[in-house]
């Protein structure tokens, strides 16, 4: 019987790898849960500014690290119990050792099996709520630093929330300027038309009706044969007086526009659509454009006009007033147009 007895004993006490396993285990995941807030702590230092992205993945890590502490949580109760299934089988061991101590006189020899038993099974209670004290102990510190982190994730938003308010302070009052600059420019615009408009008028009483002269648009075009020869850009002597009225007209009107007022008068040289044999001075209709237009300007700036608001500019056959291809076309194309506008 006494024998019986033993054997069933051990059957029921049989609960240390069991115990052994999910130690191992509870102490695996405590370490992958710090790993993993380590982890988190250098992402949310390299991902600061990366604003809601920065929130959404740290909320993230954090509904994740919740769920892994509730699950330790789980199986801190389910060690607690088998804390509990160790200490009534200890406490059947002692019952089991008092009944044999009775029986000395029949198995002196078991007692002291069960006696010995019973103190390893005590050790292993110590060990076993010694871990368990010290898992707890880094939950806790956990929780903290899952607290701490929550606190710097509502520090960032509250910097965040400001840094947008300032922002949008901000582009408020660049809309102001904006809208301030927008006036002013309208304003500017609005005065050097009626420049324009007194430059037109003055030039068109001095030149008169001329046919090789005309108005398109706000541009005054002068057919090109009127200053030059074909394929040249010097200046022929019986343009220059032509020149001289423009410059007359301007001298007139530029005592009275306001200084803060940036214009220009700009010089555009146009040809016709024709290439150029490539063997003369110029070796494209560009250049020939370019450089008569540059004559112009030289020669009103000889003749008093600020080079500061002289404007010359090339634009070869590539903006055509007449589409065709006869002799009238390509003459009118051949031009020198001068407007008054803004830098």
């Amino acid at each position: 019987m006494s024998l019986a007895r033993t054997r069933r004993y051990s059957r029921e006490i049989n609960y240390w790898p069991g115990f052994v396993d999910a130690l191992s285990t509870l102490l695996l995941t405590i370490t992958f849960l710090l790993s993993i807030f380590a982890v988190a702590q250098v992402v949310l230092s390299q991902e600061v500014n990366g604003r809601d992205t920065v929130l959404t993945r740290l909320n993230r890590q954090i509904a994740e690290l919740t769920e892994l502490l509730s699950l330790e949580k789980t199986k801190g109760a389910k060690s607690d119990a088998e804390i509990g299934a160790l200490k009534a089988t200890l406490d059947q061991a002692k019952s089991d050792q008092s009944r044999l101590q009775q029986q000395m006189d029949l198995g002196g020899g078991a007692a002291n099996a069960a006696e010995r038993r019973a103190g390893q099974l005590q050790s292993a209670l110590e060990a076993q709520t010694a871990d368990t004290n010290r898992a707890l102990s880094q939950i806790d510190s956990l929780n903290q630093q899952i607290a701490a982190l929550r606190r710097q994730l509502a520090a960032i938003e509250s910097a965040l929330q400001a840094s947008e308010s300032r922002e949008q302070d901000a582009q408020t009052r660049i809309a102001d300027l904006g809208s301030r600059l927008n006036v002013a420019l309208a304003q500017k615009v609005q005065e050097l038309a009626r420049y324009r408009s007194d430059f037109f008028g003055r030039l068109r009483d001095i030149l008169g009706n001329r046919p090789d002269i005309r108005i398109v648009g706000d541009r005054f075009v002068f057919q090109s044969e009127v200053f030059f020869d074909p394929g040249q850009a010097d200046l022929k002597p019986e343009g220059m007086p032509e020149l001289d009225k423009v410059a007359t007209a301007m001298r007139e009107i530029i005592s009275s526009i306001p200084p803060d007022i940036p214009w220009v008068l700009r010089v555009d040289g146009h040809t016709d659509k024709r290439p150029l044999s490539g063997t003369g001075k110029f070796a494209t209709n560009w250049d020939l454009s370019a450089a008569r237009a540059i004559a112009v300007v030289r020669y009103l700036q000889s003749q008093g006009l600020p080079p500061e608001h002289l404007l010359a500019a090339g634009f070869g056959e590539f903006q055509p007033l007449d589409l065709g291809d006869t002799e009238d076309a390509f003459k009118r194309n051949r031009r020198i147009e001068l407007k008054l506008t803004d830098r």
